[in-house]
């Protein structure tokens, strides 16, 4: 069944399904990343002030070891060398802190934006479920990424092994070196190995994202099924639809048809189209006000009867009129002229004008 499931989810996931993802906080990202970023800044703080907190560290044993001897062991001397200490240590590793802290944001950041989403983090029964745990232990994704741990380890061992072993020849000389010779030393050491592990974690961490970004779409995808229904949620059912649609023809038809009482006059073909047209001084030109054809038509010309309004049959006037003005719009300079002499003929009917 899940292999069907699979099968029918064969659709690109829609602009909102993403936006619904990742307001849950499922997006494409790759612990790979910030881990790179995490061990290029410390390499980079060990590389570039690694002598200065080294120099720290040094200045604070020797001051340690030249003032205990003065020291009485009680709470309040207690409590002064661990606050000396304290203070000695933050100001140590503040630059590495700071470094690895930004390098963890920016590797996160530079993968998904700026994204702050309690989803994740929103307590749920479910993950106190020792089945449930057990399943997500067992779970792909899971053993995917037990796979992917074991071979970044012993990559990454290889790596170490590698540097070691070329390095092995100064070992033995190491007895006769001075403290700050085997220090440099080894740290020379620790940063190559660093430096080989970061090229390695780089190709790892961009084979994983691209990895991570084929699972996330893959995750993502829809059924056809899936999409007409988000379909149907964001445009309305289609019966729905239609009914609204109804009814706002109604309303418009309602209100053409309590317009055609103000008409000044309706223009028929004779009896398939029906325009009525309003005028009056202070309007820049005559208006359409109602118009239709067939039933609604008859429907214009009876309203109009009811409340004597002239109605006066104009086949081609009727027909331009009906097919170029819209309801609610003023009639076009090249009708000026055939409206005109319509209206005028109504106003000598009315006695308005005289001939």
């Amino acid at each position: 069944m899940a292999e069907d499931n699979d099968q029918e989810r064969s659709e690109p996931a829609t602009p909102k399904k993403r936006e619904e993802a990742r307001k849950k906080g499922q997006v494409a990202k790759s612990r790979e990343i910030p881990s790179v970023f995490v061990l290029l800044s410390a390499l980079s703080v060990f590389y570039f002030v690694g002598d200065w907190m080294f120099d720290q560290m040094n200045g604070v044993t020797r001051e340690i070891f030249l003032q205990i001897s003065y020291w009485r062991l009680n709470p309040e001397s207690a409590h002064d060398l661990m606050w000396f200490i304290f203070q000695k240590m933050v100001v140590l590793l503040a630059p590495l802190v700071i470094a690895v802290a930004l390098a963890g944001i920016i590797g996160n950041v530079a993968q998904v934006g700026f994204l702050l989403t309690g989803e994740s983090m929103s307590p749920k029964l479910s993950k106190l479920n020792p089945i449930e745990g057990l399943k997500r232990l067992a779970s792909p994704t899971s053993l995917t990424e037990l796979i992917k741990s074991i071979f970044k380890m012993i990559i990454i061992g290889s790596v170490g092994y590698n540097v070691l072993r070329g390095e092995m020849d100064q070992i033995p000389a190491m007895v006769a070196w001075q403290t700050n010779a085997i220090m440099g030393f080894v740290g020379r050491v620790a940063l190559k190995i660093g430096y080989y592990t970061c090229l390695v974690l780089i190709v790892l961490a961009a084979l994983d994202y691209v990895f991570q970004r084929w699972k996330h779409e893959r995750d993502l995808r829809m059924s056809k099924q899936e999409i007409k229904d988000e379909h149907k949620q964001r445009e309305g059912d289609p019966m729905i639809r239609s009914r609204i649609r109804s009814a706002q023809r109604e309303m418009a038809m309602r209100r053409m048809m309590e317009a055609v009482p103000k008409a000044t006059v309706v223009i028929t073909n004779p009896t398939h189209l029906a325009i009525a047209i309003r005028y009056e001084r202070g309007l820049p030109a005559p208006v359409v006000v109602a118009k239709g054809a067939g039933h609604v038509a008859e429907r214009i010309r009876e309203i109009a009867g009811r409340h004597n309004i002239p109605i006066i049959e104009q086949k081609p006037l009727a027909r331009a009129l009906y097919k170029d003005v819209e309801i609610g719009h003023f009639v076009p300079v090249d009708l000026y002229q055939a409206v005109a002499e319509v209206l005028a003929y109504v106003y000598r009917l009315k006695g308005l004008v005289h001939a």
